[in-house]
């Protein structure tokens, strides 16, 4: 009888892959770029713009391809900066959070501070980081971590936080211990905030990671994207400089994606943010 009523009911007809959300959310950025790139080739050739002044998408292409060997090993070193940050701000920006949950006074006390790192410009420390730090990869790992630290603390301390408060009652009247209910309550209602902070700080990490070379300046085999782009506007070999502004772009993006991958992997069996999406 059941097989005979499940059989019966009507289908859901199939969408055409055309108006496939998932499929859109590829084509539609796709298609806005590629008239872009058209209109940016167009300009520059009708108008006959030395590269010197601004190259053109097949330029920029030509050199990407003609110098991938010392862009690519730039990029890995541009990476690994990045990596290192952001790990290390994930396990200081965890610890924090954790820190500022067990005690509103030590919140108030502490968070200003993080905040304070916030808003302080890397450029300005930089420097002396870089002066007291005398290992050049980990003073840029200090200095992009700085940069990359607070929307983990923020995000993952407002996650601690916003616990349901029927749920808290019941966990009390359980007798929960303190670490039963971070644990088991806390934690699992701060994830979606803490992967939110993910997607942020993975993009600062970068971004610091540029800047503290940029500040650094130096040079020899272990130098970075921001070091090439350096060289590149000294030389006015603008062409390289956008294919490393274009490597800096696609590693961004792709740190974004391998954050989103991960959120849904994490959230998608059960939380609302990722399992509602079509």
């Amino acid at each position: 009888m059941n097989s005979t009523l499940s059989s019966s009911r009507p289908r859901a007809p199939r969408r055409p892959w055309l108006l496939d959300p998932r499929f859109q959310r590829v084509l539609l950025p796709l298609l806005v770029a590629l008239v872009l790139l058209s209109a940016w080739q167009w300009t520059v050739t009708a108008l006959a713009l030395p590269p010197y002044v601004l190259p053109t998408p097949l330029q920029i292409l030509a050199t990407l391809w003609a110098d991938a060997g010392m862009l690519l090993s730039a990029l890995l070193f541009t990476l690994k900066i990045t990596v290192l940050s952001f790990l290390m701000a994930i396990v200081l920006g965890v610890l924090a959070s954790f820190l500022f949950v067990q005690s509103r006074l030590i919140e108030t006390a502490l968070f200003p501070y993080a905040v304070l790192l916030q808003v302080t410009p890397v450029v300005a420390i930089a420097p002396l980081i870089i002066i007291w730090v005398r290992e050049p990869t980990l003073s840029l790992v200090l200095c992009a971590t700085l940069v990359a630290l607070f929307p983990i603390i923020a995000n993952t301390t407002l996650g601690l936080r916003s616990v349901d408060a029927d749920l808290q009652s019941y966990f009390r009247l359980n007798r929960a211990t303190r670490l039963q209910t971070l644990w088991r309550l806390r934690i699992p209602s701060a994830l979606p905030y803490f992967f939110g902070g993910l997607r942020i700080s993975s993009g600062l990490a970068l971004i610091g990671a540029v800047v503290a070379e940029f500040v650094a300046g130096t040079g020899g085999s272990a130098t970075g994207l921001a070091y090439q782009i350096l060289m590149a506007g000294y030389q006015l070999n603008i062409p390289r400089m956008f294919a490393a502004l274009l490597l800096i772009s696609v590693a961004g993006i792709g740190l974004f994606v391998l954050m989103a991958w991960l959120s849904r992997l994490a959230l998608g069996s059960w939380h609302a943010s990722e399992s509602s999406h079509d």
